[in-house]
């Protein structure tokens, strides 16, 4: 399973407003800048968000967006339903169904990933995420296995520049 770009993008910008729109409105073009992503799929971002009431905004010359409530009180499941992203593993953990349920040998495994991924996202808040970051920032330590998965993207960045 693979996160849409919709929803990665939707993560990392609450958790900038974490950081940044504990008094004030912050405006989708800083976020935007801070996240590098691009200003008009953020608004769309945001625009959910707001619907589904994470997110509220504030009109005027110094409007822009603020948490709806306190980040320990939005999940990770609540961000991911809002932004339409699913977490399913095969057909029979779709509406559809699956004709072979009954004798599917992973049908089993399936469910038990499906419900040990959605225990973490419903436990996980946003606030757990911002935490991690300032973690991260003040211990100035560099995880090996990040290292090696930014290492792995910009190694590809490059092909894929050179490619062009």
């Amino acid at each position: 399973m693979k996160l849409t770009t919709t929803t990665r993008y939707g993560l990392m910008a609450l958790s900038d407003l974490c950081a940044h729109s504990e008094t004030e409105p912050v405006c989708v073009n800083e976020v935007a800048s801070r996240q590098n992503i691009p200003v008009n799929y953020l608004e769309r971002i945001f625009a959910k968000l707001r619907r589904a009431e994470i997110l509220t905004s504030v009109r005027g010359a110094q409007g822009g967006f603020k948490l709806a409530k306190p980040a320990e009180k939005i999940t990770i499941s609540e961000i991911m339903n809002a932004l339409g992203e699913n977490v399913i593993f095969g057909n029979c953990q779709t509406e559809n169904g699956c004709e072979n349920a009954n004798l599917c040998p992973t049908f089993e495994l399936w469910r038990r990933v499906k419900n040990s991924i959605d225990e973490i996202l419903n436990t996980t808040t946003l606030a757990d995420l911002f935490n991690t970051k300032i973690a991260l920032l003040e211990k100035n330590f560099i995880d090996p296995e990040r290292q090696n998965v930014r290492e792995k993207a910009l190694l590809n960045k490059k092909i894929q520049e050179g490619i062009k």
